[in-house]
């Protein structure tokens, strides 16, 4: 009780005298998430033993208040730590002078082109009345024959001329003053933006400590909004196809609103929480209801639709509870400077109870916790009853299903050396690693998509990182040859890269033969296709050549492969995954300047046997399958 009243005293002496150490501290160390940046300033504390108000400045405009907290090296006991924003004036005295000066001084010749204005008027005027003067006393003259015909034309030369410099002067004029305007109204538009902007508010944190000595030091860490990255690769292949390397980049966006100079840099997948205690599961009761209820309508749905709605909506709920429940100890942040209201609040909480950083026994923090727990347990109560209520076999989760659960592993990339990187809009690239990796070089053909021969390589990921999914540009001899996909790779597992077109090689598909008869009650249909490949370069070319045979889910359609001119692959993965499912796959070798009748190729045959009685419709193709891994 007595280290309480010592608190409070501290806190009411710290504000009524004015007592702070006021510390901006520096950035070491940032770990950055998907769509937040936990940072650390470490800050130097160099003033007397004993309690002390100390005053980290400048935190960025993007800080999450809640997620503030405070570790201190022996000698230094952390007390409390609050969050405060308040308004401040900037010094904008000298700035604002010197506007004002442009602006008189604009002004001024404004005034001085309006007065030359007038004074040109005022000399066509007195021509005009020259004018009016001269015709009546020519005309007289004129008549009683004594006109001076010299001294006409020079009158009337006079006036011509003076009007054409009258006519320049007022079009130089003209110019010159809507300048003068335009000029005028950006000085002016400037002195309203600064003197406008003059208030800015600071964000801060007041941190409490206990000084066993004149010096200590403070980690102060927050986490950020407006940061993340994603991964991206370089793959780069030499011209011999002998070495592989991967190179790891991450694209960060930092919009943090503060730069983050020399810094150790981590990435990470992980979930950044404000909250470490798991919710509490509650009861489920269920009772029955007739038919046309409202809980009924479940069944008529689509199980897989209706359960991917509420697993999105209960990943947002947990997602909420991670990042708000951790807010609420900092309720009392915003007193904008107000000494006595930060005291009172600050007074309060302390008889609420004080734990570390954190005020564990606000009420208010307690009932949030409470409704928060509650949705979960509403959301997972909607799963819960969908299961109970839905007809009929429930499918297992689908292979799309498995690999967006893989590409959620949380791994951490620790970056060598230091980085640094400003707050701006735009990505900025860091490297993560390089790294040297085997690779299996082939060909692949498949005539039936495409004419095009691809080549693409088999890799295993032998580093020490799990590589994470992401867009690739690859690279031949430092020659781009396109874009793709990394998968999601673990540690020692294989994944298939794609490095362009090989131009030397073409393929063709061609429908040689196709029979038709009736046995019995059933219709056969025989096929026999050739599939071709071209070699129009100097060197012989490994070639998988793909193909596919149709299939029947319900067995409606028998489908039996016959004759093949050359064997398909013995490849045991090959045999285990993707020969079950009607996809064949030759292993060839096609030999240099195989052209035209010299082209490799080969043939097969396959039959399809179903109910005369019923027509084939709709083949539909099965969804496109990943490349399988090792």
């Amino acid at each position: 009780m007595k280290s309480y009243y010592m608190l409070v005293l501290g806190l009411a002496a710290s504000f009524a005298l004015g007592g702070e150490l006021q510390l901006k501290g520096k950035i070491d160390a940032v770990t950055v998430y998907r769509g937040q940046a936990l940072v650390t300033r470490v800050v130097e504390l160099k003033t007397q033993a004993g309690l002390q108000e100390v005053v980290v400045t400048e935190l960025p405009p993007r800080v999450i208040p809640g997620s503030l907290y405070a570790e201190a090296d022996e000698g230094v006991e952390v007390r409390s730590i609050l969050y405060r924003e308040r308004p401040v004036g900037q010094d904008i005295r000298e700035e604002v002078r010197k506007l004002d000066e442009q602006i008189r001084l604009t002004q001024d010749k404004i005034a001085a082109k309006h007065r030359h204005t007038e004074v040109l008027a005022e000399r066509k005027a007195y021509l005009g009345k020259l004018e009016q003067f001269t015709a009546p006393t020519a005309n007289f003259e004129l008549t009683k024959g004594i006109l001076n015909a010299d001294t006409l034309q020079k009158v009337t030369n006079y006036q011509f001329e003076q009007r054409n410099l009258i006519a320049e002067e007022e079009l130089k004029t003209s110019v010159e003053e809507r300048d003068l305007a335009e000029a005028l109204v950006v000085l002016q538009r400037q002195r309203n933006e600064i003197t406008g902007g003059s208030a800015r508010t600071v964000r801060e944190a007041l941190i409490f400590v206990n000084l066993a000595k004149a010096e200590g030091k403070l980690r102060v860490r927050y986490l950020v909004d407006l940061a993340s990255w994603t991964p991206s690769y370089n793959i780069r292949a030499d011209a011999k196809r002998e070495k592989v390397s991967v190179e790891y980049n991450a694209a960060i966006q930092q919009m943090s609103g503060e730069d983050w100079t020399d810094v150790q840099m981590t990435l990470s997948t992980a979930t950044p929480s404000l909250v470490a205690r798991a919710p509490i599961i509650a009861a489920l009761t269920v009772t029955l209801a007739s038919p046309a209820s409202k809980q009924a309508a479940f069944q008529f749905q689509d199980y897989a639709v209706q359960k991917g709605e509420i697993e999105e909506r209960r990943n947002k709920a947990q997602q909420n509870r991670s990042s708000n429940l951790g807010a609420v100890n900092n309720t009392f942040a915003n007193a904008e400077g107000a000494p006595s209201q930060v005291f009172n609040q600050g007074q309060q909480l302390i008889q609420n109870g004080l734990s570390g950083n954190n005020f564990s026994n606000d009420p208010n923090g307690r009932e949030q916790s409470k409704q928060l727990d509650n949705d979960l347990n509403d959301i997972a109560g909607e799963l819960q009853i969908l299961d109970l209520v839905s007809q009929g076999k429930i499918a297992k989760k689908s292979e799309k299903g498995k690999a967006v659960i893989s590409e959620s592993v949380s791994v951490n990339y620790d970056l060598s050396g230091r980085s640094s990187l400003p707050s701006r809009s735009s990505e900025q690239l860091i490297q993560i690693a390089s790294l040297p990796m085997k690779g299996q070089f082939y060909k692949v053909a498949i005539p039936l998509l495409t004419n095009y021969v691809y080549e693409e390589a088999m890799l295993t990921n032998e580093g020490k990182f799990v590589l994470l999914a992401g867009p690739a540009s690859t690279f031949v001899a430092q020659q781009f040859v396109g874009r793709g996909e990394v998968p999601t790779v673990a540690i020692g597992e294989g994944f298939t890269v794609g490095f362009g077109i090989d131009a030397s090689l073409r393929a063709e598909r061609e429908l040689i033969e196709k029979t038709e008869s009736i046995q019995g009650g059933n219709r056969e249909l025989g096929f026999t296709y050739r599939l071709q490949i071209e070699n129009f370069g100097n060197e012989a070319a490994a070639v998988r050549i793909m193909e596919r045979l149709p299939i029947s889910k319900e067995n409606e359609v028998r489908v039996t492969p016959a004759v093949m001119s050359v064997e398909l692959s013995k490849d045991p993965l090959y045999e285990k995954t993707e020969h079950k499912k009607g996809i064949l796959r030759w292993d060839a070798s096609v030999p240099a300047q195989s052209i035209g009748t010299k082209a490799y190729f080969l043939q097969y045959q396959f039959q399809l046997a179903y109910d005369k009685q019923m027509n084939i419709i709709g083949v539909q193709a099965p969804q496109p399958m990943e490349r399988i891994k090792k």
